[in-house]
């Protein structure tokens, strides 16, 4: 075989190289790492752990504070990933329309995704607070102060308006650039059959933004289940864990409790979930959606 033919060959796996590099570095390395570590006791010594099997796991799985995270953690994504999958669809719909500094409002729309988490989680605590802005309106209005980041029934959810106010705009911004690549043609020939705006958008907006809804629903999903920022700023999983998530109860184990091992364990049930999900989300979308053809 000539030189040219091993050079074609070997052009491929050059460019993958240092994808592959990077995997292996910061996922694959760290993942059997961790996976090494649920299978280990740090009880007796946090520098010589010896090898428990699947007590972790089990400890896991038999403990009421790890299931209270774990339905913490789906209602979180329950409740933010169909409203980060559609109302983004509306806006970037709202702000595809040619009129005058669009522009601007684009530029507006984005600005919560480059806000630091941090700072907004300590913006959106000050608006929370006892005497905050929000209480203060709604005092005026007779209604009582609602303790949005103390109530355990209401905490939770205060947590999830940020994530949504944080993703609103990053997501219209996806989907936005799909609208963009729609040919006017297909909504010109709409209008000819008279098909009204709702008719349009889901006989031509909807199929083409399908990718991307896919795309919004898997990435969504996963930023969901990896919440730890705004827990972690706003209420440190309080009150009564009503806000503790997976990825907090790993942090509390591993740096606080320095329960390396069980830590370990959370993270790879983390994972695992993570993984299922995602497969979930690609599968039903793709197999339930609109022909773009």
């Amino acid at each position: 075989m000539s030189i040219d033919n091993y050079r074609h060959k070997l052009t491929p796996y050059l460019f993958l190289t240092p994808a592959a590099v990077l995997l292996i570095l910061f996922f694959f390395y760290p993942f059997f790492q961790t996976l090494l570590l649920s299978f280990q006791s740090f009880d007796s010594n946090l520098y010589s752990p010896v090898f428990c099997g699947v007590e972790n796991y089990s400890k896991l799985f038999h403990s009421k504070s790890f299931f209270k995270v774990l339905i913490n953690t789906f209602l979180y994504m329950i409740v933010a990933v169909p409203i980060l999958v559609i109302f983004p669809i509306i806006i970037a719909i709202a702000i595809n329309q040619k009129i005058r500094g669009i522009s601007i409002y684009r530029v507006i729309l984005y600005i919560p995704a480059v806000v630091s988490i941090v700072v907004a989680a300590i913006a959106f605590k000050w608006l929370y607070a006892n005497d905050g802005l929000l209480n203060y309106f709604i005092g005026i209005l007779g209604i009582d102060k609602i303790g949005w980041l103390t109530d355990p029934n209401v905490a939770l959810f205060s947590v999830i308006a940020l994530t949504i106010w944080k993703g609103l705009g990053y997501y219209a911004i996806i989907y936005l650039a799909t609208l963009l690549t729609i040919p006017d043609s297909l909504y010109e020939a709409a209008d000819i059959d008279g098909a009204n705006t709702l008719q349009k958008h889901l006989k031509i907006t909807i199929p083409y933004l399908w990718p991307a809804i896919t795309l919004v629903a898997t990435m969504s999903s996963i930023s969901a289940l990896k919440v730890f920022t705004e827990v972690y700023v706003m209420t440190k999983g309080g009150p009564m864990e009503s806000t503790s998530t997976i990825v907090y109860y790993v942090y509390k184990e591993a740096f606080e409790n320095l329960n390396l091992g069980l830590a370990s364990a959370g993270g790879v049930i983390l994972l695992i979930i993570a993984m299922i999900i995602s497969v979930l989300n690609i599968k039903c979308f793709e197999k339930g959606g609109p022909d773009v053809q």
